[in-house]
Protein backbone atom coordinates (compact mmCIF):
# COMPACT_ATOMS: atom_id res chain seq x y z
CA UNK A 1 0.00 0.00 0.00
CA UNK A 2 1.35 3.41 -0.93
CA UNK A 3 2.46 5.63 1.95
CA UNK A 4 2.02 8.84 -0.04
CA UNK A 5 -0.88 11.16 0.64
CA UNK A 6 -2.34 13.98 -1.38
CA UNK A 7 -2.24 17.59 -0.23
CA UNK A 8 -6.01 17.70 0.58
CA UNK A 9 -5.61 14.54 2.67
CA UNK A 10 -2.67 16.06 4.54
CA UNK A 11 -4.67 19.25 5.15
CA UNK A 12 -7.62 17.23 6.42
CA UNK A 13 -5.42 15.36 8.89
CA UNK A 14 -3.77 18.48 10.29
CA UNK A 15 -6.72 20.88 10.17
CA UNK A 16 -9.82 18.67 10.05
CA UNK A 17 -12.37 21.38 10.82
CA UNK A 18 -11.00 23.85 8.28
CA UNK A 19 -10.88 21.12 5.62
CA UNK A 20 -14.55 20.25 6.19
CA UNK A 21 -15.72 23.82 6.86
CA UNK A 22 -17.71 25.43 4.05
CA UNK A 23 -21.00 23.92 2.87
CA UNK A 24 -22.87 24.77 6.08
CA UNK A 25 -21.64 28.34 6.26
CA UNK A 26 -22.20 28.97 2.54
CA UNK A 27 -25.79 27.73 2.59
CA UNK A 28 -26.54 29.73 5.75
CA UNK A 29 -25.05 32.93 4.34
CA UNK A 30 -27.19 32.37 1.25
CA UNK A 31 -30.15 31.89 3.58
CA UNK A 32 -29.95 35.57 4.52
CA UNK A 33 -30.72 36.60 0.94
CA UNK A 34 -32.47 39.66 -0.41
CA UNK A 35 -36.00 38.42 0.25
CA UNK A 36 -34.99 37.51 3.80
CA UNK A 37 -33.50 40.95 4.38
CA UNK A 38 -36.65 42.66 3.11
CA UNK A 39 -38.79 40.33 5.24
CA UNK A 40 -36.75 41.15 8.36
CA UNK A 41 -36.94 44.85 7.51
CA UNK A 42 -40.72 44.77 7.10
CA UNK A 43 -40.97 42.84 10.37
CA UNK A 44 -39.03 45.50 12.25
CA UNK A 45 -40.88 48.42 10.71
CA UNK A 46 -44.39 47.01 11.10
CA UNK A 47 -44.03 45.27 14.47
CA UNK A 48 -40.97 46.70 16.18
CA UNK A 49 -39.23 43.92 18.09
CA UNK A 50 -42.24 41.59 18.33
CA UNK A 51 -40.79 39.23 15.71
CA UNK A 52 -37.28 39.29 17.17
CA UNK A 53 -37.76 36.24 19.38
CA UNK A 54 -38.82 34.22 16.33
CA UNK A 55 -35.35 34.72 14.81
CA UNK A 56 -33.77 32.95 17.78
CA UNK A 57 -36.42 30.23 17.98
CA UNK A 58 -35.65 29.38 14.35
CA UNK A 59 -31.94 28.76 15.09
CA UNK A 60 -32.30 25.21 16.47
CA UNK A 61 -35.01 24.39 13.92
CA UNK A 62 -32.72 25.45 11.08
CA UNK A 63 -29.88 23.40 12.55
CA UNK A 64 -32.00 20.25 12.91
CA UNK A 65 -33.17 20.50 9.28
CA UNK A 66 -29.75 21.16 7.77
CA UNK A 67 -27.95 18.66 10.05
CA UNK A 68 -30.18 15.96 8.63
CA UNK A 69 -29.14 16.94 5.10
CA UNK A 70 -25.49 16.67 6.17
CA UNK A 71 -26.11 13.25 7.70
CA UNK A 72 -27.83 12.04 4.53
CA UNK A 73 -25.12 13.43 2.25
CA UNK A 74 -22.19 12.01 4.18
CA UNK A 75 -23.53 8.55 4.98
CA UNK A 76 -25.20 7.85 1.64
CA UNK A 77 -22.84 9.78 -0.64
CA UNK A 78 -25.87 10.96 -2.62
CA UNK A 79 -27.51 14.29 -3.26
CA UNK A 80 -31.07 14.99 -2.11
CA UNK A 81 -32.81 14.39 -5.44
CA UNK A 82 -30.89 11.19 -6.15
CA UNK A 83 -31.68 9.84 -2.70
CA UNK A 84 -35.41 10.53 -3.10
CA UNK A 85 -35.34 8.83 -6.51
CA UNK A 86 -33.52 5.76 -5.22
CA UNK A 87 -35.63 5.49 -2.06
CA UNK A 88 -39.14 6.41 -3.21
CA UNK A 89 -39.04 6.33 -7.02
CA UNK A 90 -38.76 8.75 -9.94
CA UNK A 91 -42.27 10.18 -9.61
CA UNK A 92 -41.65 11.46 -6.08
CA UNK A 93 -38.21 12.68 -7.10
CA UNK A 94 -39.66 14.77 -9.95
CA UNK A 95 -42.29 16.19 -7.59
CA UNK A 96 -39.54 17.27 -5.21
CA UNK A 97 -37.55 18.73 -8.11
CA UNK A 98 -40.62 20.69 -9.23
CA UNK A 99 -40.89 22.27 -5.80
CA UNK A 100 -37.18 23.06 -5.97
CA UNK A 101 -37.59 24.72 -9.38
CA UNK A 102 -40.44 26.94 -8.18
CA UNK A 103 -38.47 28.02 -5.10
CA UNK A 104 -35.33 28.64 -7.14
CA UNK A 105 -37.10 30.88 -9.65
CA UNK A 106 -38.61 32.87 -6.78
CA UNK A 107 -35.22 33.17 -5.10
CA UNK A 108 -33.49 34.40 -8.25
CA UNK A 109 -36.14 37.06 -8.83
CA UNK A 110 -35.43 38.31 -5.30
CA UNK A 111 -31.64 38.19 -5.70
CA UNK A 112 -31.51 39.99 -9.03
CA UNK A 113 -34.07 42.54 -7.86
CA UNK A 114 -31.66 43.24 -5.01
CA UNK A 115 -28.66 43.49 -7.32
CA UNK A 116 -30.54 45.88 -9.61
CA UNK A 117 -31.72 47.91 -6.61
CA UNK A 118 -28.18 48.41 -5.34
CA UNK A 119 -27.08 49.64 -8.76
CA UNK A 120 -30.01 52.03 -9.00
CA UNK A 121 -29.02 53.60 -5.68
CA UNK A 122 -26.06 55.05 -7.60
CA UNK A 123 -27.77 55.68 -10.91
CA UNK A 124 -26.47 52.58 -12.69
CA UNK A 125 -29.05 51.20 -15.17
CA UNK A 126 -30.37 47.81 -14.12
CA UNK A 127 -29.39 46.29 -17.45
CA UNK A 128 -25.73 47.10 -16.80
CA UNK A 129 -25.80 45.90 -13.18
CA UNK A 130 -27.57 42.66 -14.02
CA UNK A 131 -25.26 41.88 -16.95
CA UNK A 132 -22.16 42.36 -14.80
CA UNK A 133 -23.63 40.19 -12.05
CA UNK A 134 -24.50 37.33 -14.42
CA UNK A 135 -21.09 37.42 -16.11
CA UNK A 136 -19.36 37.35 -12.72
CA UNK A 137 -21.44 34.41 -11.49
CA UNK A 138 -20.86 32.45 -14.70
CA UNK A 139 -17.11 33.00 -14.52
CA UNK A 140 -17.04 31.85 -10.88
CA UNK A 141 -18.58 28.47 -11.72
CA UNK A 142 -17.22 27.86 -15.23
CA UNK A 143 -13.57 28.51 -14.39
CA UNK A 144 -13.39 27.01 -10.93
CA UNK A 145 -13.71 23.89 -8.86
CA UNK A 146 -16.03 23.18 -5.96
CA UNK A 147 -13.49 24.51 -3.45
CA UNK A 148 -12.96 27.74 -5.41
CA UNK A 149 -16.69 28.37 -5.80
CA UNK A 150 -17.11 27.77 -2.07
CA UNK A 151 -14.39 30.29 -1.20
CA UNK A 152 -15.89 32.95 -3.45
CA UNK A 153 -19.33 32.33 -1.95
CA UNK A 154 -18.03 32.69 1.61
CA UNK A 155 -16.16 35.89 0.70
CA UNK A 156 -19.34 37.38 -0.79
CA UNK A 157 -21.45 36.28 2.14
CA UNK A 158 -19.15 37.89 4.70
CA UNK A 159 -20.30 41.29 3.41
CA UNK A 160 -23.53 40.56 5.29
CA UNK A 161 -21.67 41.22 8.53
CA UNK A 162 -22.09 44.95 7.86
CA UNK A 163 -25.65 44.55 9.17
CA UNK A 164 -24.25 44.10 12.68
CA UNK A 165 -22.64 47.52 12.37
CA UNK A 166 -25.86 49.02 11.03
CA UNK A 167 -27.78 47.60 14.00
CA UNK A 168 -25.22 49.06 16.42
CA UNK A 169 -25.26 52.59 14.99
CA UNK A 170 -29.07 52.59 14.90
CA UNK A 171 -29.00 52.84 18.74
CA UNK A 172 -31.88 50.48 19.55
CA UNK A 173 -33.67 50.95 22.85
CA UNK A 174 -32.95 48.03 25.20
CA UNK A 175 -36.10 48.92 27.12
CA UNK A 176 -38.22 48.67 23.97
CA UNK A 177 -36.57 45.36 23.03
CA UNK A 178 -37.29 43.89 26.47
CA UNK A 179 -40.86 45.21 26.39
CA UNK A 180 -41.82 44.01 22.90
CA UNK A 181 -39.83 40.82 22.31
CA UNK A 182 -42.17 38.64 24.38
CA UNK A 183 -45.40 40.26 23.19
CA UNK A 184 -46.39 38.49 19.96
CA UNK A 185 -49.58 39.43 18.11
CA UNK A 186 -50.66 35.92 17.13
CA UNK A 187 -54.28 36.98 16.57
CA UNK A 188 -53.36 39.51 13.87
CA UNK A 189 -53.47 38.31 10.24
CA UNK A 190 -50.74 40.72 9.13
CA UNK A 191 -48.47 39.54 11.93
CA UNK A 192 -49.06 35.89 11.07
CA UNK A 193 -48.30 36.58 7.41
CA UNK A 194 -44.90 37.92 8.45
CA UNK A 195 -44.42 34.93 10.76
CA UNK A 196 -44.90 32.68 7.72
CA UNK A 197 -42.58 34.89 5.65
CA UNK A 198 -39.86 34.68 8.30
CA UNK A 199 -40.17 30.90 8.48
CA UNK A 200 -40.02 30.67 4.69
CA UNK A 201 -37.01 33.00 4.73
CA UNK A 202 -35.13 30.54 6.93
CA UNK A 203 -35.99 27.08 5.55
CA UNK A 204 -35.94 26.94 1.75
CA UNK A 205 -35.99 23.93 -0.61
CA UNK A 206 -32.82 24.96 -2.42
CA UNK A 207 -30.87 25.08 0.86
CA UNK A 208 -31.57 21.41 1.52
CA UNK A 209 -30.68 20.36 -2.03
CA UNK A 210 -27.54 22.51 -2.05
CA UNK A 211 -26.02 21.38 1.24
CA UNK A 212 -26.59 17.68 0.67
CA UNK A 213 -25.20 17.89 -2.86
CA UNK A 214 -22.27 20.06 -1.75
CA UNK A 215 -21.37 17.55 0.95
CA UNK A 216 -21.40 14.80 -1.67
CA UNK A 217 -19.46 16.88 -4.23
CA UNK A 218 -16.86 17.79 -1.60
CA UNK A 219 -16.55 14.05 -0.86
CA UNK A 220 -16.88 14.37 2.89
CA UNK A 221 -16.57 11.07 4.76
CA UNK A 222 -18.07 9.72 8.00
CA UNK A 223 -14.91 10.89 9.77
CA UNK A 224 -15.89 14.45 8.82
CA UNK A 225 -19.40 14.27 10.26
CA UNK A 226 -18.60 15.91 13.60
CA UNK A 227 -16.94 18.89 11.94
CA UNK A 228 -19.66 19.18 9.30
CA UNK A 229 -22.22 19.46 12.10
CA UNK A 230 -20.22 22.25 13.71
CA UNK A 231 -20.04 23.99 10.33
CA UNK A 232 -23.83 23.79 10.11
CA UNK A 233 -24.38 24.94 13.72
CA UNK A 234 -22.13 27.98 13.30
CA UNK A 235 -23.90 28.89 10.07
CA UNK A 236 -27.35 28.57 11.68
CA UNK A 237 -26.39 30.97 14.47
CA UNK A 238 -24.72 33.47 12.13
CA UNK A 239 -27.57 33.68 9.62
CA UNK A 240 -30.21 34.24 12.31
CA UNK A 241 -28.07 36.87 14.03
CA UNK A 242 -27.88 38.70 10.69
CA UNK A 243 -31.67 38.52 10.37
CA UNK A 244 -32.02 39.82 13.93
CA UNK A 245 -29.59 42.67 13.20
CA UNK A 246 -31.62 43.79 10.16
CA UNK A 247 -34.85 43.64 12.17
CA UNK A 248 -33.34 45.62 15.06
CA UNK A 249 -31.89 48.27 12.76
CA UNK A 250 -35.15 48.94 10.95
CA UNK A 251 -37.26 48.75 14.13
CA UNK A 252 -35.01 51.30 15.85
CA UNK A 253 -35.07 53.73 12.95
CA UNK A 254 -37.85 53.49 10.37
CA UNK A 255 -40.23 51.55 12.62
CA UNK A 256 -39.87 54.08 15.41
CA UNK A 257 -40.44 57.16 13.25
CA UNK A 258 -42.44 55.95 10.22
CA UNK A 259 -44.06 52.54 10.92
CA UNK A 260 -46.30 52.80 7.83
CA UNK A 261 -43.34 53.13 5.44
CA UNK A 262 -43.45 50.94 2.33
CA UNK A 263 -40.29 48.83 2.05
CA UNK A 264 -40.81 46.63 -0.98
CA UNK A 265 -37.32 47.04 -2.42
CA UNK A 266 -33.70 47.54 -1.47
CA UNK A 267 -33.91 51.16 -2.59
CA UNK A 268 -36.91 51.80 -0.33
CA UNK A 269 -35.07 50.45 2.71
CA UNK A 270 -31.79 52.24 1.98
CA UNK A 271 -33.51 55.58 1.36
CA UNK A 272 -35.63 55.18 4.48
CA UNK A 273 -32.52 54.48 6.58
CA UNK A 274 -30.60 57.49 5.26
CA UNK A 275 -32.30 60.19 7.43
CA UNK A 276 -31.44 58.23 10.58
CA UNK A 277 -28.05 56.68 9.78
CA UNK A 278 -26.61 58.98 7.11
CA UNK A 279 -25.83 58.39 3.46
CA UNK A 280 -22.75 56.24 4.07
CA UNK A 281 -24.51 53.69 6.26
CA UNK A 282 -27.92 54.03 4.65
CA UNK A 283 -26.78 53.52 1.08
CA UNK A 284 -23.16 52.40 0.77
CA UNK A 285 -22.89 50.01 3.71
CA UNK A 286 -26.43 48.66 3.39
CA UNK A 287 -25.92 48.24 -0.35
CA UNK A 288 -22.71 46.25 0.19
CA UNK A 289 -24.49 43.90 2.56
CA UNK A 290 -27.38 43.35 0.17
CA UNK A 291 -25.08 42.81 -2.81
CA UNK A 292 -23.09 40.16 -0.96
CA UNK A 293 -26.28 38.44 0.18
CA UNK A 294 -27.78 38.50 -3.33
CA UNK A 295 -24.74 37.11 -5.11
CA UNK A 296 -24.04 34.26 -2.70
CA UNK A 297 -27.73 33.27 -2.74
CA UNK A 298 -27.81 33.37 -6.56
CA UNK A 299 -24.85 30.97 -6.67
CA UNK A 300 -26.36 28.58 -4.14
CA UNK A 301 -29.91 28.55 -5.55
CA UNK A 302 -28.74 28.04 -9.14
CA UNK A 303 -26.30 25.29 -8.19
CA UNK A 304 -28.99 23.62 -6.08
CA UNK A 305 -31.32 23.37 -9.09
CA UNK A 306 -28.51 22.22 -11.40
CA UNK A 307 -27.54 19.51 -8.92
CA UNK A 308 -31.13 18.58 -8.07
CA UNK A 309 -32.30 18.15 -11.66
CA UNK A 310 -29.14 16.20 -12.44
CA UNK A 311 -29.73 13.85 -9.54
CA UNK A 312 -33.26 13.11 -10.74
CA UNK A 313 -32.57 13.05 -14.49
CA UNK A 314 -29.21 11.31 -14.18
CA UNK A 315 -26.96 13.71 -16.09
CA UNK A 316 -23.35 14.34 -15.07
CA UNK A 317 -23.12 16.93 -12.30
CA UNK A 318 -20.09 18.21 -10.46
CA UNK A 319 -18.13 21.41 -10.18
CA UNK A 320 -15.05 19.23 -10.52
CA UNK A 321 -16.08 18.41 -14.09
CA UNK A 322 -15.13 20.62 -17.03
CA UNK A 323 -18.15 22.42 -18.57
CA UNK A 324 -17.76 20.35 -21.74
CA UNK A 325 -17.97 17.17 -19.65
CA UNK A 326 -21.11 18.25 -17.77
CA UNK A 327 -22.98 20.35 -20.31
CA UNK A 328 -26.42 19.92 -18.77
CA UNK A 329 -25.21 20.77 -15.27
CA UNK A 330 -23.52 24.00 -16.31
CA UNK A 331 -26.29 24.71 -18.80
CA UNK A 332 -28.99 24.62 -16.09
CA UNK A 333 -26.85 26.83 -13.84
CA UNK A 334 -26.37 29.38 -16.62
CA UNK A 335 -30.02 29.26 -17.73
CA UNK A 336 -31.20 29.97 -14.16
CA UNK A 337 -29.04 33.06 -13.87
CA UNK A 338 -29.83 34.43 -17.31
CA UNK A 339 -33.58 33.83 -17.00
CA UNK A 340 -33.71 35.47 -13.56
CA UNK A 341 -31.77 38.51 -14.74
CA UNK A 342 -33.87 38.94 -17.89
CA UNK A 343 -37.15 38.74 -15.96
CA UNK A 344 -36.03 41.37 -13.47
CA UNK A 345 -34.74 43.58 -16.30
CA UNK A 346 -37.99 43.57 -18.27
CA UNK A 347 -40.46 43.51 -15.35
CA UNK A 348 -39.07 45.97 -12.79
CA UNK A 349 -41.98 45.75 -10.31
CA UNK A 350 -41.15 42.12 -9.47
CA UNK A 351 -39.47 43.51 -6.35
CA UNK A 352 -42.88 43.59 -4.65
CA UNK A 353 -42.88 39.79 -4.72
CA UNK A 354 -40.02 39.48 -2.23
CA UNK A 355 -42.12 38.73 0.86
CA UNK A 356 -44.60 36.68 -1.18
CA UNK A 357 -41.69 34.46 -2.29
CA UNK A 358 -40.80 33.75 1.35
CA UNK A 359 -44.44 32.90 2.12
CA UNK A 360 -44.42 30.56 -0.88
CA UNK A 361 -41.38 28.82 0.65
CA UNK A 362 -43.36 28.39 3.87
CA UNK A 363 -46.26 26.83 1.94
CA UNK A 364 -43.83 24.32 0.41
CA UNK A 365 -42.56 23.18 3.81
CA UNK A 366 -44.88 20.14 4.18
CA UNK A 367 -43.43 18.73 0.95
CA UNK A 368 -39.83 19.70 1.71
CA UNK A 369 -39.69 18.63 5.35
CA UNK A 370 -41.84 15.58 4.67
CA UNK A 371 -39.30 14.19 2.19
CA UNK A 372 -36.40 15.08 4.48
CA UNK A 373 -37.85 13.32 7.54
CA UNK A 374 -38.85 10.25 5.51
CA UNK A 375 -35.30 9.98 4.16
CA UNK A 376 -34.01 10.25 7.71
CA UNK A 377 -36.23 7.32 8.66
CA UNK A 378 -35.66 5.04 5.67
CA UNK A 379 -32.52 5.97 3.67
CA UNK A 380 -29.80 5.95 6.32
CA UNK A 381 -27.85 2.97 7.71
CA UNK A 382 -29.66 1.45 10.73
CA UNK A 383 -27.41 3.00 13.39
CA UNK A 384 -27.80 6.49 11.90
CA UNK A 385 -31.53 6.56 11.20
CA UNK A 386 -33.72 8.96 13.13
CA UNK A 387 -34.81 7.16 16.28
CA UNK A 388 -35.59 7.69 19.93
CA UNK A 389 -35.81 11.18 21.38
CA UNK A 390 -34.00 12.79 18.43
CA UNK A 391 -36.53 11.33 15.99
CA UNK A 392 -39.36 12.67 18.17
CA UNK A 393 -37.78 16.13 18.36
CA UNK A 394 -37.10 16.25 14.60
CA UNK A 395 -40.63 15.20 13.67
CA UNK A 396 -42.19 17.55 16.25
CA UNK A 397 -40.18 20.58 15.06
CA UNK A 398 -40.88 19.74 11.41
CA UNK A 399 -44.64 19.41 11.94
CA UNK A 400 -44.89 22.56 14.06
CA UNK A 401 -42.75 24.61 11.65
CA UNK A 402 -44.58 23.45 8.52
CA UNK A 403 -48.01 23.89 10.16
CA UNK A 404 -47.21 27.38 11.43
CA UNK A 405 -45.80 28.39 8.06
CA UNK A 406 -48.87 27.17 6.15
CA UNK A 407 -51.31 28.59 8.72
CA UNK A 408 -49.58 31.98 8.75
CA UNK A 409 -49.42 32.16 4.97
CA UNK A 410 -53.06 31.24 4.42
CA UNK A 411 -54.26 33.46 7.29
CA UNK A 412 -52.31 36.45 6.04
CA UNK A 413 -53.70 35.94 2.55
CA UNK A 414 -57.24 35.83 3.95
CA UNK A 415 -57.75 32.20 2.95
CA UNK A 416 -57.96 30.70 6.42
Amino acid sequence: MSQTTTRPQQRRRRLPFLAVFGPGLVVMLADTEVGSIITASQSGVAWGYRLLLLQFILMPILYVVQELTVRLGIFTGKGHGELIRDTFGKGWAWLSAAGLAVATVGALLSEFSGVAGVGELYGVPRGVTLTLAVVFLLVVAFTGSYRRVERVAIALGLFEFVFFGIAFVSHPSLTAIADQTFRPALGNAGYMYLVAANIGAVIMPWMIFYQQSAVADKKLTPADFKYARWDTAIGAVVTQLVMAAVLVATAATIGRHDPTASLNSVGDIANALTPFLGVTVGKLVFGIGVLGAALVAAIVASLALAWGLGEVAGYRRSLEDHPLQAKWFYGVYAACLIMGAVLVAVVPNLVILNIAVEVMNALLLPLVLGFLVMLGLYALPPHLKLKGWYMAVTIFLSVITASLGVYGGLTGAGLF
